[in-house]
């Protein structure tokens, strides 16, 4: 039976090798057609608008045929092709909140960059709304590389991305598999296959509590097939319970205040798809972080709920070109966007070592 199993995989292999050998160009299938998205054309930030750099919308479609919504920010009279900058996150927040901001500041320092929504989510296509998904989600990190490969101010050799929260560890795990990207920053990350698998602080890390959890998911799948619908799950509870711990009040102090909410964030209203978790559980990152060549920067606060994600996910990189830059006195939203707190000089002179 081995010998069989073995073979087959022999001559899939020969067949893949010699299908790709054969190929006839004129019948390569063609990217997808980009979604006619409506995108808001007036400034709806959280935040108040540069005088340094030049803001534009701009869309590009994922290997899935998913056209993603971006806001792109360009030093005003800059030179030449520019290193650039994919951001997204935090897992659940749109461009108009912490990413954008991030991508106006390294805009300032001399990056194109682009802040863009995830699949399914804000201003971006896809359905259903609000799912996510880990493979998706990594290759919406690879399709805004894309984008930026082939822009004509950006020079396609010094290109970095940076998550925020839950989109640092998926910038992680998309850099393992995209050696294009040469510059890597994960700010406050989570680890989402983590946290989903095991709980806050590892918890639930055992197979009766991840087995009652796939339980109660499966009978929400077969609830929203009946329904025709999907239960979203809330976003970050509100009003807070007397009891609510700390970092959840810290995530209502910018979700659900003028601080930084905003409309089409779904950790601002009603949340994922209840069931969006389940990839998460079933799936883990970071199997292969010690084979990523390319520079890793993870930043974290000292007094974040969420530094052992970054404290851990660091202990398996490998080689003299990653760093783990601890921000004293720091929570997890202080990373959001505490201008006092996130060290954007050291974020750019980091790109600034390694996008060249």
């Amino acid at each position: 039976m081995k010998q069989i199993i073995f073979t087959t995989i022999l001559l899939a292999g020969a067949l893949t090798v010699n299908s790709r050998n054969m190929i006839n160009p004129n019948t390569n299938t063609s990217l997808a057609q980009k979604e006619q998205l409506t995108l808001t054309q007036e400034w709806d930030k959280v935040f108040p608008e540069s005088d340094k750099v030049n803001h534009s919308k701009v869309t590009f479609v994922n290997r899935y045929g998913i056209t993603i919504a971006a806001d792109m920010y360009k030093p005003k009279n800059f030179k030449g092709k520019l290193p650039a900058i994919a951001i997204s996150g935090p897992f659940g927040a749109v461009k108009e909140q912490s990413s954008g901001l991030y991508a106006q500041q390294l805009a300032e320092r001399g990056y194109l960059t682009i802040a863009f929504d995830p699949s399914f989510t804000g201003e971006s296509g896809g359905e259903p709304r609000r799912v996510a998904s880990p493979d998706i989600n990594t290759e919406d990190f690879s399709a805004a590389v894309d984008f930026l490969s082939v822009h004509p101010d950006v020079d396609a050799e010094r290109i970095g991305i940076l998550g925020v929260c839950g989109w640092g560890g998926i910038a992680i795990q998309t850099a393992i598999n995209d050696p294009r990207i040469k510059a890597t920053v994960a700010s406050t990350m989570y680890d989402m296959t983590r946290v989903s698998a095991n709980g806050y602080f590892d918890a639930d890390d055992s197979a009766d509590k991840r087995n009652a959890a796939r339980k109660s998911l499966a009978a929400q799948r077969t609830e929203d097939y009946r329904n025709g619908s999907y239960q979203r799950a809330g976003g970050v509870v509100d009003p807070l319970p007397d009891d609510a711990p700390q970092f959840v009040k810290d995530y209502h102090a910018y979700y659900k205040t003028s601080r930084g909410f905003h409309p089409r964030s779904g950790n601002s209203t009603n949340g994922w798809n209840m069931t969006s978790v389940l990839p998460f559980m079933n799936f883990k990152f970071y199997d292969y972080a010690g084979e990523l060549e390319s520079a890793v920067l993870i930043v974290h606060g000292e007094k974040a709920h969420s530094y052992y994600f970054g404290k851990d996910t660091f202990a398996k990189l490998r080689g003299d070109n990653k760093q783990m830059l601890t921000v004293k006195d720091a929570t997890h939203c202080d990373l959001y966007d505490n201008l006092e707190k996130i060290p954007f000089d050291e974020i750019a002179a980091f790109y600034k070592e390694y996008l060249k």
